[in-house]
């Protein structure tokens, strides 16, 4: 199980201790401070209780360090503190990447950031390491003392380290990593040269999963232009080709890898060069993709496909496709584009951005968000409503219909609401006979029916509510009085 340094680093003390880390490491390094508030799930109009997350971000530029990108999700203030607890300075986002897990950060004041990195050492980046190498993960105790913990990169692989679909290289390197300051993620070495970042330890097993040196530089390189584009997608779903019936169905040789498409994403770089589910993807760009999703990495060995897409390309980048369609083969020319996040059907996440909502009579209308889902628990998969599970896991089904997924999401016992209180998380179709593809067109609907009776109709159990407007306008201007600062919110 996977947990984040600020919840993991816990490990016994009769582990073996760690070694004093050069006493020039600290030149390289600045504590970061993060305050987080996040917003309600269940009540959109306010923010849940701050709290605060401590990391040590390694410098890499002039005034400019990197961290994860968790450090700096949803903060409300971000504060440089020199090693030795006795300088600080405001922090300010130059570029993040939530899917990657990077952020490139800087001083928020020109003469408070000089201050801050006089004297300071910027790391170089690190050649890719092999694995067998030993890289050393650094900390720095709350009196200042550096400490290292040395550990062996065991494996290589494309995985999600925070956001859930969204993979990428990733080192695994078993260390026996102990609780100290700061360590919300920390630097990772190699010979003295930045290898990586940790972003998360398995403490049973003692594993640390690191951001790979390969997209340390992708994103650096990104992130020196004036506008950060990210990492591209091809924009697909797909599924091994392990079964010998489901082979025999695809018409695949016994000798052919290859994975199966089985979503092609509405508006990617793959629709819009002819990409169809059913297809079987073959290569990518001259590298054969086995049966379970592999290709070989000159240096890496076996990976996954996703990283030729993902690590190996930028946005804009042509490459060639090796498919077969119906049992014949065929090369399809694609364009790498990036997946803006907000363009998706059900988004990831939400980032640093105001959830869209509205307050109707007591009714509580939201767009569907996987954090929303995610609201139900560890075991979130399992809760959810099946609806909305199927929203977001199935959004082949409804893109043609709806922009984002409008959703009840609660209903506040009102005078309008009499007899509804327990309906919630039913998928909103039309209202007012409209087609309902937002929450923009919601709030328009609504409004376009000022003075009469409202009409809900909702796609999960085929049915149709009545909403009184005169009756939902007083208790409107109730909620208002009663605390709800504003009763919609659509951005």
């Amino acid at each position: 199980m996977r947990r984040s340094l600020l919840t993991a680093l816990f490990l016994a003390a009769s582990l073996p201790p760690m070694a004093a880390a050069p006493a020039d490491f600290k030149t390289s390094v600045l504590r970061l401070n993060s305050t987080v508030q996040t917003w309600s799930a269940g009540q959109p109009w306010e923010k849940a209780p701050p709290s605060s997350r401590h990391a040590l971000a390694a410098i890499i530029g002039p005034q400019q360090v990197i961290t994860t990108a968790e450090m700096v999700a949803d903060a409300t203030y971000l504060e440089f503190e020199s090693p030795d607890g006795t300088r600080f300075a405001q922090a300010k986002v130059l570029a993040v990447d939530y899917e990657a897990n990077l952020a490139l950060l800087g001083p928020a004041a020109a003469a408070a950031g000089t201050q801050l990195f006089a004297n300071t050492t910027p790391l170089e980046i690190a050649p890719p390491p092999s694995i067998g190498a030993s890289l050393d993960i650094y900390q720095i105790e709350d009196n200042g003392v550096a400490l290292r913990t040395s550990g062996t990169l065991q494996s290589i692989d494309v995985s999600s380290t925070f956001l859930p679909g969204h993979n990428f290289l990733t080192y695994m390197v078993k260390a026996s990593m102990q609780s100290a300051a700061s360590s919300y993620t920390v630097p990772v070495l190699e010979q003295g040269q930045l290898a990586g970042l940790l972003s998360s330890y398995n403490a049973k097993d003692q594993i640390c999963e690191v951001c790979a040196t390969d997209i340390l530089v992708r994103f650096l390189k990104a992130a020196s232009h004036e506008s950060y584009t990210g990492f591209p997608s091809l924009g697909v779903a797909v599924a091994f080709t392990e079964d010998p019936l489901f082979r025999q169905w695809l018409k695949l040789p016994d000798d052919q890898g290859g994975v199966y498409i089985s979503a092609v994403r509405k508006g990617g770089a793959a629709q819009a060069a002819g990409v169809k589910k059913g297809d079987v993807l073959l290569a990518f760009d001259g590298h054969p993709i086995d049966r379970r999703g592999y290709y070989q990495h000159a240096q890496y060995g076996s990976l996954g496909w996703g990283h030729l897409a993902r690590g190996e390309h930028a946005a804009g980048d042509g490459v060639t496709l090796a498919l077969m369609r119906d049992g014949q083969p065929l090369e399809v020319q694609v364009t790498l584009t990036r997946e803006e996040e907000q363009t998706r059907l059900v988004p990831n996440y939400t980032f640093d951005r105001a959830p869209n909502y509205l307050v109707k009579g007591g009714f509580i209308f939201q767009q569907l968000t996987l954090p929303m889902l995610q609201a139900f628990g560890d075991d979130w998969n399992a809760r959810a409503p099946l609806n909305l599970l199927d929203a977001y896991q199935n959004p082949e089904k409804y893109q043609d219909r709806a922009e984002r997924i409008v959703f009840l999401s609660g209903v506040i016992p009102t005078p309008a609401t009499v007899g509804y209180e327990s309906l919630r998380n039913l998928i909103v179709r039309k209202v007012n006979g409209q087609d309902i593809r937002n929450l923009k067109g919601l709030i328009g609907a609504f409004n376009a029916n000022l003075g009469q009776l409202h009409s809900i109709e909702f796609d999960d159990e085929k049915f149709t509510i009545y909403l009184d407007e005169a009756s939902s306008a007083a208790v409107d201007k109730q909620l208002l009085q009663r605390g709800i600062p504003h009763l919609s919110r659509a951005q």
